[in-house]
């Protein structure tokens, strides 16, 4: 039975995906506009900063579309397809689960942010306009 489940939601995904892809595509928001400046500071702080996450999968939508939004050009690792990055993943979070916000600070502590919800939020407190 457990099989046939599978079986079904990864026909699903084959199905529904590309149509999830060419959403977002043609409903990417415009991203904020900083000062050169501002702009560089932070992708000076995006670049410690990865994403783990699946390319169809609606929440990873959902953050890809906030960091669009933002203008933050964070690092996207795909855990479905590269086993590296589904290995890291699990490694650091003791699961495969996505999305995941891998947050490195200057003093190398790597930390793992779960949940889309508490993602987005993450990145608007960080990285909010003045």
């Amino acid at each position: 039975m457990k099989t046939l489940v599978r079986a079904f939601f990864r026909t699903l995904r084959l199905v529904l995906g590309p149509f999830m892809l060419l959403k977002e595509r043609l409903t990417q928001p415009r991203g904020v506009q900083r000062t050169p400046e501002a702009q560089a500071s932070v992708d000076l702080q995006c670049q410690s900063l990865a994403l783990y996450q699946f390319s169809t999968c609606p929440f990873c939508i959902k953050v890809r579309q906030e960091m669009r939004r933002l203008s933050l050009p964070i690092e996207k690792r795909d855990a479905q397809h590269n086993a590296a990055h589904r290995e890291q993943l699990l490694q650091g979070t003791g699961a495969t689960k996505v999305p995941c916000l891998q947050i490195t600070d200057a003093n190398g502590q790597t930390q793992w942010l779960q949940e889309s919800g508490a993602i987005v939020a993450y990145l608007r407190e960080r990285f909010k306009m003045a």
